[in-house]
Order: C-alpha cells, then structure tokens, then sequence
C-alpha cells in the first residue's frame, strides 16, 4: 500500500465558468495532520478551488478525492458521510442571524447525529470552550464582535470532530490583535485534534503563523507556480512569488 498519498487528492483539475478557464490541469495533494495554506494574487482562483475540492463545484475536467471519496462521481449517501468528517468556516463566518451563538454550533450536530438534547447541549458548551466563547451560547451573532463570530464559526466547523477542516479568508475584516488570537486557535487545534487544514488567505502574517506548507496560485499560470514552507517561498527567485511575500520591498524599490 502506499503511503503518503494524502487525505485530500486533486488530480489534474481544470475550473471553468462558461469559455473563461480559471484553473488548468491542476494537481495537488495534503497529508493527514497537515496546515497547507492556499495563497495567490485576487482572481488567481484560491476560492474556486476550495470550492472544488469540498463539491460545491463541479469541475470541467479532473478528479477531487477527500477522505477516500471521489467528491464529484459519489452517491448522495456517500457524500452525506463525507460531510459529517469535514467543517468548513467561511469568510463571512455565515452564522445564522435568527439563531443563538449556542444554537448555530448545535446545526451540525442535529443534522448528523441522534443524540439527545441535552447530550447536544453538552457538547455546543465544549465546543464553545474550545474557541473561548464559554457563556455566549445566547447571544445572538449581531450581539458579538467579528472575532468571535470567526471563533462561533469554528466551533460549529469542529462541531462533530472533522478529519479536515477549510477556511476561506478566516482573518478577513479583522483587527492585527483579533487576527493573531485567531491564528493561534488554528494552530492550537491542528496541534491538539490532528486536524487537516487547508486555508485560504492573503494576509502575510496569517500565512508565517500557520502555514505548515504554502501553495501559491498564479492568474495567468492558472495553476500552482510554488509550494514549500513560508520562508522557503520568502527566498525564492521568482519574481512573482516575491512580489507576494515583500510587497513593501518592491513598494520601495520602484519609488522614485
């Protein structure tokens, strides 16, 4: 058997909307355990491929695999399975209005699960511990700040004990200090659960804190031009790649 072959699996995927390619023949794939971050100039495409490999998408030519599961040829059981080991958090932590912070987190675990209610119950408190948000289960989400929506967000996304969990822009909108604690609860629960991760983001500071493995995309590629640790993209001889990492560098260099 081999070994190594990742728990996410993208082979040869091209995404297209009508005649405009936006990804061609791409492949990559993320071991168990891993933070790989999906980086990349606006329009490069990090969104699209997210939303690929968790099937909200279905992609012009390809194979997605996650978990085992061929995400776009699987029957409605089968990806019904699928969803109950994968939390997404997405940029606008999409918490529902109507419901209380504690009753967002329960979603999942009412959906997936037949436990009691007060078994529920228990477990929305422990999650809500988890993320630091102990005694805010009947706060509405208009009542919180953005941070601990991002935060009300991954709990529900652990709600049921993932294997992989996707983040799309976790630190968007938010405050240097805000988005560091967010960091380092990323990286807190990567390294307590074992949790596969993969994130999308631009903010260079995010990408330092928890990119175990970084992916850089390129719009005009419309693939993969880098990947490797933060700092060994921070060195490298590409000029695109660089211009990502030392925007302020260039900035300088090109002043008159």
């Amino acid at each position: 058997m081999m070994k190594n072959r990742g728990i996410i699996r993208v082979e040869g995927l091209t995404a297209a909307f009508g005649d405009q390619v936006v990804l061609q023949n791409v492949s990559l794939s993320v071991d168990e355990g891993e933070i790989v971050v999906i980086v990349g100039e606006s329009g490069c495409g990090k969104s699209t491929l997210l939303k690929h490999i968790i099937g909200l998408i279905r992609p012009a030519a390809g194979r997605v695999t996650v978990d085992g599961v061929d995400v776009h040829r699987a029957g409605d059981q089968e990806l019904f399975e699928l969803q109950k080991r994968i939390g997404v958090l997405f940029q606008g932590s999409a918490l529902l209005g109507s419901l209380t912070v504690g009753e967002n987190v329960a979603l999942p675990l009412l959906e997936h699960t037949d436990l009691l209610r007060k078994e529920v119950e228990s477990l929305v408190s422990v999650k809500l511990a988890m993320v630091r948000l102990s005694g805010f289960e009947n706060h509405l989400p208009g009542e919180i700040s953005g941070g601990m929506k991002k935060r009300a967000g991954l709990a529900r996304a652990m709600a049921l004990n993932p294997r992989i969990v996707f983040f799309d822009e976790p630190s968007a909108g938010l405050d240097p200090v805000t988005s560091s604690q967010l960091d380092h609860l990323i990286v807190r629960v990567n390294r307590i659960f074992g949790t596969t991760m993969v994130v999308i983001t631009h903010e260079l500071r995010s990408i330092y804190a928890i990119g175990q493995r970084v992916l850089m995309l390129d719009r005009e590629e419309k693939g993969i031009i880098a990947q490797g640790a933060p700092g060994q993209l921070a060195e490298s001889p590409d000029p695109r790649v660089r211009r990502f990492f030392h925007p302020v560098d260039l900035a300088a260099e090109g002043a008159p």
